[in-house]
């Protein structure tokens, strides 16, 4: 008899967002989904989307949809930060903090994470899971994923080798 394996997701959105621009093609968030569910076996518990925002109006339609897939979506307004060096204003949500308070607030719900994300931030949160027995795999790509985070995890998935399953196709 074959055990079902609850698994949850959670998406670093500004990561990937960085992420799948510096690979030149974006990931569609359903067909995600479908990739790491088709197993009879898995159990999808959760899937979390984090986001930065510009205003509370901003991502507006792309959030709705998100919701529809299923995802919960949580999101921060963006900070602005003046750099002295550079004379610009750069952006930033850090959202790290939400995405950990999450895995460990629903730890008991799962056997299983997908973390879309190549932040070394991660490294202690998932060392902490995987000492509950928990499988982690993370989600990156060359050049975006910290080695901190790499060598804590279960298996490590670089976006390019699942391209042709996840990505966004017109139409």
């Amino acid at each position: 008899m074959s055990s079902v394996s609850r698994l949850s997701i959670f998406v670093d959105g500004n990561n990937m967002f960085y992420a799948q621009q510096k690979n030149g093609w974006f990931f569609d968030p359903r067909r995600v989904l479908d990739y790491f569910t088709n197993d009879p076996d898995v159990e999808l518990i959760n899937a979390f989307w984090y986001t930065g925002l510009k205003d509370p109006q901003d991502q507006r339609g792309f959030r709705d949809a998100l919701i529809s897939l299923g995802y919960t979506v949580r999101t921060k307004i963006l900070k602005e930060y003046y750099d002295d060096n550079s004379g610009r204003y750069s952006q930033k949500a850090n959202l790290d903090v939400e995405i950990v308070i999450d895995m460990f607030n629903t730890v008991d719900q799962y056997d299983r994470v997908i973390l879309f994300s190549g932040d070394g931030d991660f490294e202690r949160a998932i060392e902490l899971l995987r000492s509950k027995s928990t499988h982690i795999t993370v989600v990156s790509t060359e050049g975006m994923i910290a080695r901190e985070l790499r060598n804590v995890t279960d298996k490590y998935i670089d976006l390019n080798d699942i391209r042709d399953q996840i990505e966004k196709v017109d139409g």
